[in-house]
């Protein structure tokens, strides 16, 4: 069966939410969810001293709504493999944290590290993030490898930092270094963008649908055109619509680098 937790009241500590799964908590009653533990601080605490459970809609598909202002729970999704999370509020760290599969809706604002290390499925945040989206865990060379991540509003320094593949979307703006380090994936971006744009990124596709920088020394302009090449692009990221919606229409300068590494990379700017 699936549920719906209602937050009654906010921790005192962080909260380690991973547990908290469409498919784990689908299979328990609503009063072995009660007597689940949570790991809080360096004790546990038993999830019904913080939440009502209450019944979810059921359609034959695994799905969990968390309900409440979530910032102290971290690892909300984290491993997500299959079905739908749907959370009406903000939450914490690593939001999506290497998640596999299904979807992850949040209906709020994430802090660092949502989508790091993301390997394939849904992420998509109605609020902002922090920095460090779609990157690699600390000590980690692999950043996010698959999937999709969405913003809605803004995202933090670091966006997509050692990304390998997957498509990352931004509408608001982003901070300093976004895709350094990438190795491959696309990310797009309608908002302003900090300095250090595709600082050390190898390969990948960094598209700038609204004001772009002004790309480092470490990039060329590249002349020959790729016309197939961008009508694809343009038709793929018109389904997230707003300012990505028409772009097939416009043309596109291409910047490779960066040439301090790789060099393999690009930046799209469309005019």
């Amino acid at each position: 069966m699936n549920h719906r937790l209602v937050l009654r009241q906010g921790p005192p500590l962080r909260v380690d939410a991973r547990a908290l799964t469409p498919a784990l908590l689908g299979a328990l009653s609503a009063d072995e969810v009660r007597r689940l533990r949570l790991p809080h601080g360096r004790e546990g605490v038993m999830l019904a001293e913080l939440f009502d459970v209450r019944p979810g809609r059921d359609d034959g598909q695994h799905a969990l709504v968390l309900e409440g202002d979530l910032s102290r729970f971290d690892a909300i999704g984290a491993g997500l493999a299959e079905g739908t999370m749907e959370v009406h509020g903000p939450v914490g760290d690593a939001a999506g944290l290497g998640m596999s599969g299904g979807r992850l809706l949040i209906r709020g604002d994430a802090r660092d590290l949502a989508g790091c290390a993301m390997r394939g499925g849904w992420l998509e945040v109605d609020g902002s993030i922090g920095d460090l989206g779609a990157s690699a865990l600390p000590g980690e060379r692999d950043g996010m490898r698959g999937g999709t991540l969405v913003v809605r509003g803004a995202a933090g320094h670091r966006l997509a930092d050692h990304m390998r593949r997957g498509t990352v979307v931004v509408f608001g703006d982003a901070g300093d270094f976004v895709a350094s380090r990438m190795v491959a994936g696309t990310l797009a971006l309608a908002g302003r963008c900090g300095v250090h744009a595709g600082f050390g990124m190898r390969r990948g596709t960094v598209l700038f649908a609204g004001p772009a920088p002004e790309p480092a020394a470490s990039f060329v302009p590249v002349n020959s055109d790729a016309p197939v090449f961008w009508q694809l692009l343009a038709r793929d990221l018109a389904r997230f619509g707003g300012p990505f919606d028409g772009l097939s229409k416009r043309r596109v300068d291409r910047w490779a680098g960066d040439l301090a590494v790789l060099g393999h990379g690009e930046l799209l700017i469309p005019h």
